[in-house]
């Protein structure tokens, strides 16, 4: 029976985000002089809120969101060019652990999965510009399922999804709430800081 490997996005496949401080790659470091709006304003008052509370779980779209809220700011563009914008900048792939990826499905024993708090569109561009939909079997996001890691009901939908595995899940995340929250729900969870934490895990290191 082939084994589920599951890897976060933000963090772990795609440098940007990432729990360490250390290891952040601010995607919206130049966005002042870019877009005219102030990236710390933009973080606190969009992405902090409405963004987390509404769009990431899918009850709001991201385009509709970033309509409602740019006027404020007194960005004239509109929505469809700020979320271009936004997704060009935040999507420089880490190589190394997508590398290992490839080498994992050129095995053959196992089926590979992205978990990761995403919405719609965002979403759509990982798996098709990016690329991740010519290696990974399915992506789990948090606007597909309705809630966010570390919910337990994100975990659950998952597992349904997978179907009976002959070993647990093979979990890598950068967050570790998320990674807690997995190994709860029996999974063998990761914490990931950098692509060694992947390549050196012996299950792992032992396809590549």
């Amino acid at each position: 029976m082939t084994r589920a490997v599951i890897f976060d996005v933000d963090g772990v496949l795609v440098h940007g985000y990432h729990t360490n401080p250390a290891r952040i790659r601010p995607w919206d470091k130049d966005m002042l002089a870019d877009t005219g709006v102030d990236p710390a304003r933009f973080k606190q008052e969009f992405v902090f809120d409405v963004f987390v509370k509404k769009v990431i779980v899918g009850q709001m779209g991201f385009v509709d969101a970033l309509d409602r809220y740019l006027p404020s700011v007194g960005y004239k563009k509109g929505g469809m060019a700020f979320a271009h914008y936004w997704l060009e900048k935040d999507s420089v792939l880490n190589e190394e652990a997508v590398a290992i990826a490839r080498a994992l499905k050129a095995r053959g024993d196992c089926r590979l999965y992205i978990a990761t708090n995403q919405e719609h569109l965002r979403a759509m561009w990982l798996w098709g510009k990016l690329g991740l939909g010519g290696i990974f079997d399915d992506m789990f996001y948090s606007a597909r399922v309705g809630v966010r890691k570390p919910e337990e009901k994100f975990f659950e939908h998952v597992s349904r999804a997978v179907g009976p595995q002959g070993e647990p899940p093979l979990f890598f995340d950068d967050t570790p709430k998320v990674v807690d929250a997995a190994r709860s729900h029996g999974w063998e969870a990761v914490l990931f800081d950098t692509v060694d934490d992947c390549r050196n895990h012996p299950w792992i290191a032992e396809r590549l």
